[in-house]
């Protein structure tokens, strides 16, 4: 095939593949052999992020894709430490207020997912069909297992038929796939980890970009300062792009920083984004931090419409460039977004009318800081003595005691105060058989500290040290297992249970709830 010339893929010829069989091919990417074999005969003068991004490239061309194929997408880019994806939703939300007379099909590309892979790739709203990710997959895996890259040029690619991209990279690679092939005229990319070396961060000219409320996190690859996050970060500006930035109420500091970069990456524009709202507008996310996440895909959503040629129906905004009023489009597409696992309320479930759950996934200091004062005003607002118990669980994170303890301190420390007459700590196993659902499964943890709960009976430990003896603890070897506690327990009275932590944790217990084995 044609370097410069988009063509469809053709799978091999051979019995068709499901989409079980693609799940289980790209759960062996999680632990990719053969790629981690040639990354380890690298010399270390190597650029290994350098290399990971031109990598992407790489494997774009192998498919018959050249860099400006991306361009007919029309993609917004957005990252951020909290709120890219609640951004994102936002953002798609407004935007289908314009179909089909101005767009014609949505692309949205978001990670994780909470239940299903497909949520990652979604067009219209909508997560891609079980057959046409299977198809779009196997299409991908075909075309990589078929076609070679230079040995000399690209040893960690070696052998050719062997090396795929690793999990998200292989996502990544995918949903280019499949927005291009389904005739995608706007799509949404959120950055995975960082911005500058992204698996997302091969778009040459978005529409516009976003970046959201930044904070600590990935200190591994991004650097332990909030200068070295900020400045891989802002790497997805793209000359001519414009650039939009939520204020950075808790890292101020980052402003010039970023004015600095926007100015090096030859931004057409940049502007800070003010969290003011209208008043009156009603957002279909819970959580006062939710209205910066909205504000910023309002700009975002205006800049991608004026860059393909839409000018009716837009906000009105003053000089400042602060919301002076929004369209019924803008307003309907606000109040109807749709994003699980985020501030999120379930009441009167089938089984559990007895139990109000409030659910958000959030994996840094400072999103459970925002998740932990959501629950708590939520409380404050609706408390009528009902008992309170937490479900939390962080896997794998470094500081996962730093975020036990963040929440402890908004919730039990400050005034007034909410008292947890239980606390739950389980890992993210989905099924009291100790089996995960294959889409949840994750090879990324220690599978013998997950058998051992070491990281939960630590948590119960430093629970105890915080809060002395004021609730029980508990630690359940998986989630149905801390569910059913939970039923069992709202037996006898109502209870209001929060449930936080790492979204594998929120994306395992919306599967539990609903009974949804593979």
């Amino acid at each position: 095939m044609s370097e410069t010339t988009q063509q469809p893929l053709e799978s091999e010829m051979r019995t068709p593949r499901s989409y079980k069989d693609a799940i289980n091919c790209l759960n062996s990417l999680q632990s990719n052999f053969a790629s981690i074999e040639a990354m380890k005969k690298l010399g270390p003068n190597v650029n290994r992020n350098e290399l990971s991004i031109n990598e992407v490239f790489e494997f774009t061309r192998r498919l018959g894709y050249k860099p400006t194929d991306f361009n007919k997408l029309n993609i917004i880019h957005v990252t951020g430490t909290k709120g890219k994806g609640s951004t994102c939703a936002f953002t798609e939300s407004i935007l289908k207020q314009y179909q089909p007379n101005y767009i014609s099909k949505i692309g949205l590309y978001t990670s994780p997912h909470l239940k299903s892979v497909r949520e990652r790739i979604r067009i219209n709203g909508q997560p891609i069909n079980e057959d046409k990710f299977a198809k779009y997959f196997f299409e991908v895996w075909d075309k990589l297992s078929s076609t070679t890259s230079d040995p000399i040029q690209w040893p960690t690619l070696q052998p050719s038929d062997q090396v795929k991209p690793m999990y998200f990279k292989y996502l990544t690679v995918l949903s280019f796939h499949v927005f291009l092939q389904e005739g995608i005229d706007t799509a949404i990319y959120e950055v995975g980890v960082g911005g500058t070396f992204d698996s997302t961060n091969i778009i040459a000219k978005p529409t516009t970009t976003g970046i959201s409320a930044l904070g600590i996190d990935h200190t591994f690859m991004l650097g332990d300062t909030i200068e070295s996050i900020t400045e891989n970060k802002t790497g997805i500006f793209k000359k001519g792009s414009p650039a939009f930035v939520s204020k950075q109420t808790e890292y101020p500091e980052t402003h010039e920083l970023i004015r600095a970069r926007a100015k090096e990456l030859e931004v057409s524009s940049l502007e800070f984004v003010n969290p003011d709202l209208p008043q009156g507008i009603k957002l279909g996310l819970s959580g006062d931090f939710q209205k910066a996440n909205a504000t910023l895909a309002i700009r975002l959503a205006i800049s991608h419409l004026k860059a393909i040629g839409v000018d009716k129906d837009l906000p009105e905004l003053n000089e400042d460039g602060s919301i002076k009023s929004l369209s019924d489009k803008f307003v309907s597409g606000l109040a109807n977004v749709d994003w699980p696992g985020r501030c999120q309320v379930i009441k009167n479930k089938p089984g559990y009318e007895n139990i109000t759950w409030y659910i958000d996934g959030a994996h840094t200091i400072e999103s459970i800081n925002a998740s932990s004062s959501w629950f708590k005003q939520e409380q404050l607002k609706n408390d009528k003595g009902k008992r309170k118990v937490l479900l939390f669980n962080q896997q794998g994170r470094d500081n996962y005691r730093d975020l036990l303890a963040k929440l402890y301190q908004v919730v039990s420390e400050s005034q007034p105060s909410i008292e947890f007459s239980d606390v739950i700590f389980t890992p993210n196993v989905t099924w009291s058989s100790g089996e995960y659902n294959a889409e949840l499964l994750s090879k990324n943890t220690s599978e013998d500290a997950v058998k051992k709960l070491e990281i939960q009976h630590d948590f119960s430990n430093q629970w105890k040290d915080l809060d002395g003896d004021k609730a029980k603890r508990h630690v359940f070897p998986d989630i149905e297992t801390s569910i059913n506690f939970l039923k069992s327990e709202s037996e006898r009275e109502q209870l209001e249970v929060f449930v936080c932590g790492s979204l594998h944790l929120v994306g395992g217990f919306l599967v539990v709830l609903d009974n949804d084995r593979d």
